[in-house]
């Protein structure tokens, strides 16, 4: 619990700042440097003719080559902190652009405000920032529920486990989740090209995501005030996902705002049928939207007070 401090204090630099527009355009961010690793070893290492195995060892190598890239650095840079208030402020700086609670909600903060302005088109180019599917099929219900869902999901991957990770095992941990997490974000996802290749990296993400995706479905079910409602929802449907681990705080979400999450949704040409969580309730609008972020922050403020609380242990 060493770097409880030094989180704490990383989180509350990027709730205040975010990561800076203008900061972004001079260094970039680590998790673009990280993402520009994994698609030069991609590049090099990804060859779809080969057999499923050889895949699998290929993607395997690159999934080994940029956690050692990211983690024997972070391992040598935790080794040379000082000791005292030097050591946390320093530590905390490292830490403020390996989580994004502020980030998370500004961007779906995004698409809030002009959904319940009744801009819809521009609701639409905002949440089509945040999730993969065809945003032109959306109606305010669908704008609204991608939006919510992405909230819900990255409250885990973007916060929670981060947090989690790094209260575990410092500096390194939270910088082997974020490989992680980006490598399944880049070549995870099931496609033509990486369903082989990307198995390893998949596979991974869902582990290091079990315990802290629950966590996440915890949290927003006791900040709720709707405590029983939440946490049947997420009892009985969070298995339906089809994640591991999404469904857990998604359905704790559906769950405490009333509303359905999940079900159908359009990829391209491509329908995806997939169960609905807390599919007896309506389709959430705009003002669900609202509601969902100021649970949110609730969620991250519990958060926060958990990592406070672990810096006196």
């Amino acid at each position: 619990m060493i770097f409880a401090a030094s989180l704490l204090l990383g989180l509350l630099i990027e709730a205040a700042l975010a990561w800076p527009a203008p900061l972004f355009r001079r260094i970039g961010h680590p998790v673009t440097w990280i993402g520009r690793l994994i698609s030069a070893l991609e590049r090099g290492l990804n060859r779809p003719g080969d057999g499923v195995l050889v895949q699998n060892l290929r993607g395997a190598l690159a999934v080994g080559l940029v956690l050692g890239a990211v983690v024997v650095p972070a391992l040598m840079i935790a080794a040379l902190l000082p000791g005292g208030w030097v050591g946390v402020v320093l530590g905390g700086v490292l830490a403020w652009p390996l989580v994004a609670a502020r980030s998370l909600y500004d961007h779906v903060a995004a698409v809030a405000r002009p959904l319940s302005e009744g801009r819809t088109n521009d609701a639409r180019h905002a949440v089509s920032m945040i999730v993969g599917r065809d945003p032109a099929r959306l109606d305010e219900g669908g704008i609204a529920r991608a939006a919510l869902e992405s909230l819900a999901e990255n409250a885990s991957d973007g916060v929670v486990a981060p947090v989690f990770w790094g209260l575990l095992l410092g500096l390194p941990g939270l910088a082997a989740y974020k490989a992680i997490n980006t490598l399944d974000s880049m070549i995870g996802h099931r496609s033509p090209r990486h369903e082989s290749f990307g198995m390893v990296a998949a596979r991974l993400d869902d582990l290091v995501n079990l315990l802290p995706a629950r966590l996440s479905g915890l949290l927003f079910a006791l900040v709720s005030g709707r405590l029983r409602l939440s946490l049947v929802t997420l009892w009985r449907d969070a298995g339906h996902h089809r994640s591991p681990n999404a469904g857990w705080p998604e359905a704790a979400m559906a769950g405490a705002l009333g509303i359905r999450l999940s079900g159908p949704r359009i990829y391209g040409d491509h329908v995806a049928e997939e169960p609905w969580l807390n599919g007896g309730a309506r389709d959430p609008v705009a003002r669900d939207l609202q509601r969902g972020l100021a649970l949110y922050r609730r969620a991250m403020i519990l958060t926060g007070c958990a990592v406070a609380l672990c810096t006196l242990i």
